[in-house]
């Protein structure tokens, strides 16, 4: 069976003509045992990862079809399922229908964002959305963005920009300001970029994890006496363990005072921007340099789906543009190659696009007042005289028992996650300031109020 699809040319590529049968065929085939396994989400639960799960690579001969289908079900069948109401553990929610199909458009397209000749419409489709963005969220004229594939390429692609325009090059004495409760992608950002931890500026949170004003005004004070080199403040919108918002009007002022660049990662908050849902604490964001926003981590638009949205694009330009020679240009557009620290890149953005265009922004609010909705009935009825809650004004939660002791943390969680997983709750367990942690993330469109109640009645037993 596999010699005969081998030496049939047609299995190999689409055909530039005739009806590519074949390929409508294995693509009807994928579909459907894609969708046998979302419809069997509820019997397998989140996490149904078997340990004998074998990976098979490549032979010398290819592979027949009934085989290479029955890996992929053994694949399937062994993955982490977001479309299962249980889980909760992480940023990770269902995809979106429409998102599922952008991946396959642009899977069969196969153009390269580096260049405008080997991507033409889907260019201005990546350089209009992002001024979409950009414009949506109070940025001027002369805004835009990049996609990048993960918000640590965007934080980074921001960052490199940053020191860029601070004319600080490989300077040692460069820093960077985040909050102690940021994102671990900026450790990894400093790295890359050359820098150490000591480049890095931790400031303290308050007792809502909010980074504390006073304590970056003094940060800032002292670095500038020991003669550091200041090239941008990071606030976060919605911390990875609680939800928490920075300060960012007065951060902004800050920045603005003293003229640093500043950096909002708004992986997970940064969405709610677009929409008129009142959250306390999203303020301000237009007099950000850049902000990142990850679509991918609440409205279900199929990974990656990462925005770096900057205030004045030729910024992106100056730090980035080291000229294409083997790539022809066109003037007046930008290739994306050239913006970025990503090169060849797949159209992505597609899947964004049909998202969005699918939803509206009527949509877009149903998905995230659905999420607080669900954040807030949880807080709600959690025993409050068991637990003590962390959570800000976004859809996480983070919690303990009352007066559990650090070194008790670590047990009690584990047992916890397992006890859970058992019934279908998939939790994570994050490690926070000495203690772990259970945290529910309440973006998944198919938890209902039933499921809670049911999370709830197990945490309580």
């Amino acid at each position: 069976m596999a010699e005969d699809l081998i030496n049939n040319k047609d299995i190999y590529f689409p055909s530039n003509l005739g009806t590519n049968d074949k390929l409508i065929t294995l693509l009807n085939r994928a579909c459907q045992t894609l969708c046998d396994w979302f419809s069997k989400a509820d019997k397998n639960g989140p996490l149904p990862f078997d340990e004998s799960f074998n990976c098979i690579m490549p032979e010398d001969d290819g592979t027949s079809e009934e085989d290479l289908f029955s890996e992929i079900e053994s694949l399937l069948n062994n993955s982490f399922n977001p479309v299962h109401p249980g889980s909760l553990a992480h940023l990770d929610p269902p995809p979106l229908i429409f998102s599922i199909l952008g991946d396959l458009i642009a899977a069969g397209l196969n153009n390269n964002l580096l260049a405008y000749e080997l991507s033409p419409s889907v260019t201005l489709l990546e350089e209009s959305l992002c001024k979409w963005f950009a414009k949506k969220i109070g940025f001027n004229d002369f805004s835009g963005g990049i996609a990048a594939s993960g918000g640590t390429l965007s934080n980074l692609n921001a960052l490199i920009a940053a020191r860029n325009n601070a004319g600080l090059g490989t300077n040692p004495n460069s820093v960077l300001f985040v909050s102690e409760d940021a994102h671990s992608s900026f450790v990894k950002c400093i790295r890359v970029m050359g820098l150490d931890t000591r480049n890095l500026v931790r400031i303290k949170t308050d007792n809502q994890g909010r980074m504390d004003i006073n304590d970056l005004r003094n940060s800032l004070d002292k670095c500038s006496k020991e003669n550091k080199k200041i090239f941008a403040i990071v606030a976060t919108l919605g911390t990875t363990v609680r939800g928490a918002i920075d300060p960012i009007k007065e951060i902004s002022e800050i920045c603005k005072q003293r003229n640093i660049w500043l950096h909002i990662d708004g992986s997970i908050g940064g969405i709610f921007a677009i929409t008129s849902i009142p959250i306390q604490g999203l303020n301000n964001i237009n007099q950000a340099n850049s902000i990142t926003i990850n679509p991918q981590k609440i409205i279900g638009i199929t990974k990656t789906s990462s925005l770096l949205l900057v205030s004045n694009m030729s910024t992106l330009e100056n730090t980035f543009n080291t000229g294409l020679p083997y790539i022809s240009s066109k003037e007046n557009i930008i290739n994306r190659g050239e913006i970025g620290i990503q090169g060849s890149r797949p159209a992505e953005v597609i899947k964004l696009w049909l998202g969005l265009r699918f939803l509206g922004i009527k949509g877009i609010e149903n998905i995230l007042r659905s999420s607080i909705k669900r954040k807030d009935f949880f807080v709600k009825n959690i025993s409050k005289n068991k637990f003590d809650i962390y959570s800000g004004p976004l859809h996480i939660v983070s919690f303990l028992p009352n007066k559990l002791k650090p070194k008790d943390s670590d047990a009690w969680t584990q047992t916890k996650v397992n006890e859970l997983i058992k019934n279908n709750f998939m939790l994570s367990r994050p490690k926070f300031k000495g203690k772990y942690f259970l945290r529910v993330v309440m973006g998944n469109y198919n938890t209902k109020d039933s499921h809670i109640e049911e999370l709830l009645r197990l945490l309580d037993a």
